[in-house]
């Protein structure tokens, strides 16, 4: 196959001067970009002089001959500087910022992954499809291998073709990569192989019609103002191109893919091969923590940015990559030590070049280097994660100060006053969480205020919270003397119509703990079923899901499992907010009410409770503080079996669990080999003073979270299941436990001892399509 060089021209350089209002910057920027300064560098970091020490001494150390960094952070470059020489053979050359880089395996991110990215969101390309379907050849026809597989680099394919003896063209390195022998079954070992993205390039190929340069350049590169972007650059850009390694017969690299397996295949390939700049590529790590778009091209939908950059490696395995994107594996020394693990993510390649991308704090760090010139060195992993961690720690995480941190949606109508329900007759349904960031109860700062509160509604546990059983009377609350009902008397769940007659007004303000089981959303549903039905408008003060926004996590709870427990086909962990809840039961199961949502002020999705500066209050007796929350979906997903605790009436509710049957060290120790990412468990022996199995002192299993921003709840609720029925046989009552877990497939292949992994993947659909419906219902990002 005959590859073509697209010739490139050189877009010209304008400068403008920036000053930030407070005269501490002055930038100059490319036409078209935020930020960006034609100028060498663009000094804002507070850590520069510590970048330039790192970098600098590692030029001094040769163990590369220069460097350009471009730092970006909120939507602003904050350091843009180069760094040595460009060149030392034939000729010493100093480094430029608009210095063109070999990517090398940067290919496999910015263009490869890219491609699949376009592909899979106009739906041409499925992840979970085997290889076969688009490339029938692939093994014979007969690959167990998929798409995400090869994306993540659990093929079982070698790391790359054999060189020896001499061949080639790009149609038969496509041939050898149908055709190799894999070292090992898929999913069991992660072996980084560029044989992988050659692959996966020529499936962009098959299915598009064009070879992956074409594409990238005309659905990616082009639409992002990429313009020195590209495979096979043009020759007029020699002089700015960072030159490679010494081959043997005295020639130096320039230009030309330095990558041996991409060279042999003509200069396009699915691992390497591409040039660009650092301003380039910084406009694609924008693009990125944008969320798939950049200056009004959108070039990916939000959701399709949130998938290639979740975790999707099989279970149980330690590398976690996403789809081409390298998230916490043996390759992501290029994150530093401050980029949190499992929320940001990035690559390298061989040449000297990486990027890391943090959507938590908004930043990006894209260092590229010529380090194999004019011979390979060391591998400058260790550079590069020095100089992530400086520029981590000099952008911030820190906590908003007290006159920016949440506020919740209480607050925001504690400012205004309550004006819209000035005059009004309003029901207000509520319990001990309905506090403002002071710490006082709604109820009274809206009489406060005027607002004539007629009824009160109390959840299960009661008004005040701490009611723990199956029937809770209603009362007179103590403070103010209104009238409590409770919507957990008896069979009764939902407000009779006698009880929102005559309301103006019906309000809910309840903190959640974000779970699907959590029976506060299906009191919250109810009551803006009958607020619907009697034509009373209905308001929701949204407060914080307490374990982000940003994890969804399974299993997804099948039609027909509704109940109590489970309102809607929601994930175990579907990471939205009570307020984004309503919106989407109120749109999906068409109650059509007259639904007004306050929303919070301050809070985005990345963050934990802890860091939002509001006053923690117990939402339910047995969740205490925010690690049992996060522990509470995997847990209380089998704690309807009677004969097993989850640590009711300890100290410790849902941070242990044990039976009589159990042996804590054998449970321990199986689940441990399990390899539940951000998770250990150790042998216990405890008491229960209440629940099931109470006054007994039984053996079990205490979890401690060792990394809360990887571990998967749904994935330890799944695997504890699986190695009880492993272990004791019987012993669980699955079916008891049906409509906690919510997933008949999954109920029905833990009880034929189907492996939790094979379990999971199924449920991966489910967890997309869950996300594609939630994004029109989200209020924060």
């Amino acid at each position: 196959m005959m590859i073509t060089r697209t010739p490139i021209t050189r877009t010209p350089i304008t400068r403008a001067a920036i000053t930030r209002a407070a005269g501490l910057y002055l930038l100059s920027i490319w036409a078209g970009f935020y930020g960006w300064g034609a100028s060498a560098r663009a000094q804002t970091l507070p850590g520069a002089a510590d970048i330039d020490a790192v970098i600098g001494q590692a030029i001094r150390d040769n163990r590369l001959p220069g460097a350009v960094l471009v730092a970006g952070h909120q939507g602003r470059i904050v350091y843009r500087k180069a760094y040595g020489n460009r060149a030392l053979v034939p000729a010493v050359e100093p480094m430029t910022v608009d210095t063109i880089f070999d990517c090398a395996s940067l290919t496999k991110v910015i263009a490869t992954t890219s491609a699949m990215m376009k592909l899979f969101e106009q739906g041409k390309v499925r992840i979970a499809d085997p290889v076969t379907v688009y490339l029938p050849e692939f093994q014979g026809g007969h690959s167990p291998v998929t798409v995400r597989d090869l994306m993540t680099h659990y093929s079982g394919l070698p790391p790359d073709l054999k060189l020896v003896p001499a061949w080639s063209g790009y149609d038969t390195g496509i041939k050898m990569a149908l055709t190799v022998t894999p070292a090992s079954p898929p999913e069991t070992h992660f072996v980084y192989s560029d044989i992988n993205f050659n692959l996966a390039a020529e499936i962009v190929h098959r299915v598009s019609g064009e070879m992956l340069n074409d594409f990238c350049r005309r659905n990616i590169f082009e639409p992002l103002g990429m313009k020195e972007t590209q495979f096979l650059p043009a020759e007029s850009l020699r002089p700015r191109i960072a030159p490679t390694e010494r081959q043997p017969a005295g020639e130096i690299l320039r230009g030309v893919v330095h990558d041996p397996t991409a060279r042999f295949m003509g200069g396009v390939a699915g691992d390497a091969g591409l040039f660009s700049t650092a301003d380039d590529l910084g406009r694609f790590c924008q693009m990125m923590l944008n969320r798939g778009s950049l200056d009004g091209a959108r070039v990916f939908s939000p959701l399709t940015v949130d998938y290639f950059t979740s975790s999707q490696s099989p279970i149980g395995q330690m590398d976690i990559r996403g789809l081409g994107w390298d998230i916490d594996s043996k390759y992501s020394g290029n994150r530093g030590e401050l980029f949190p693990k499992g929320q940001s993510y990035g690559h390298t390649g061989f040449t000297g070049t990486s990027v890391w991308i943090d959507p938590v704090s908004q930043t990006f760090v894209i260092l590229l280097a010529n380090s194999v010139h004019p011979k390979v060195r060391p591998a400058v992993t260790s550079i590069r994660g020095r100089v992530a961690t400086v520029v981590a720690a000099n952008v911030g995480y820190e906590l908003p100060p007290p006159d920016q941190a949440v506020r919740t949606g209480l607050d925001v109508m504690v400012e205004r006053q309550f004006q819209p329900f000035h005059g009004k007759r309003v029901g207000l349904v509520t319990n001990q969480t309905g506090i403002d960031r002071n710490g006082r109860r709604n109820i009274e700062l809206m009489i406060a205020a005027g607002v004539k509160v007629v009824a009160l509604f109390s959840p299960e546990h009661g008004i005040e919270g701490v009611e723990d059983h199956e029937n809770v009377l209603s009362s007179i609350d103590r403070k103010t003397g209104i009238h409590v009902y409770s919507l957990y008397e008896g069979p009764n769940r939902r407000p009779r119509p006698e009880m929102v007659k005559g309301l103006d007004a019906l309000i809910f303000d309840i903190a959640d703990v974000g779970v699907r089981f959590y029976t506060y959303e299906t009191t919250m549903a109810y009551c803006m079923e009958a607020a619907a039905k009697a034509h009373v408008p209905y308001y929701v003060f949204d407060r914080p899901n307490p374990i982000t926004g940003i994890h969804v996590e399974g299993p997804v709870l099948s039609h027909g499992n509704e109940s109590f427990i489970g309102y809607f086909q929601l994930p175990l962990r579907h990471g939205m907010t009570m307020g984004e809840l309503a919106r989407l039961f109120n749109g999906e199961n068409a109650i059509h009410a007259d639904l007004t949502v306050i929303p919070m002020v301050g809070w985005r999705r990345t963050e934990w409770f802890d860091a939002t500066g509001l006053p923690w209050v117990n939402p339910s007796p047995n969740i205490r503080n925010l690690n049992q929350a996060l522990l509470y979906p995997g847990v209380a997903m089998l704690e309807g079996t009677e004969n097993y605790s989850v640590g009711r009436g300890t100290d410790s509710p849902f941070e242990w669990v044990g039976a009589e049957f159990i042996r804590g060290t054998e449970l321990a120790e199986y689940l441990n080999k399990r390899l539940i990412p951000g998770l250990r468990s150790y042998p216990v022996r405890f008491r229960p003073a209440e629940s099931h199995l109470a006054g007994k002192t039984i053996e079990g299993v205490r979890f401690v979270v060792t990394n809360r921003d990887v571990f998967d709840a749904g994935r330890l609720g799944v695997e504890l299941a699986a190695a009880l029925q492993n272990l004791y046989p019987g012993k669980i009552a699955l079916a008891v436990d049906r409509k906690l877990i919510g997933s008949s497939l999954l109920v029905d292949g833990l009880a034929k001892g189907v492996a939790p992994a094979d379990l999971l993947r199924h449920e991966r659909e489910s967890l997309l399509r869950f996300e594609q419906l939630r994004e029109k219902y989200l209020l924060y990002r």
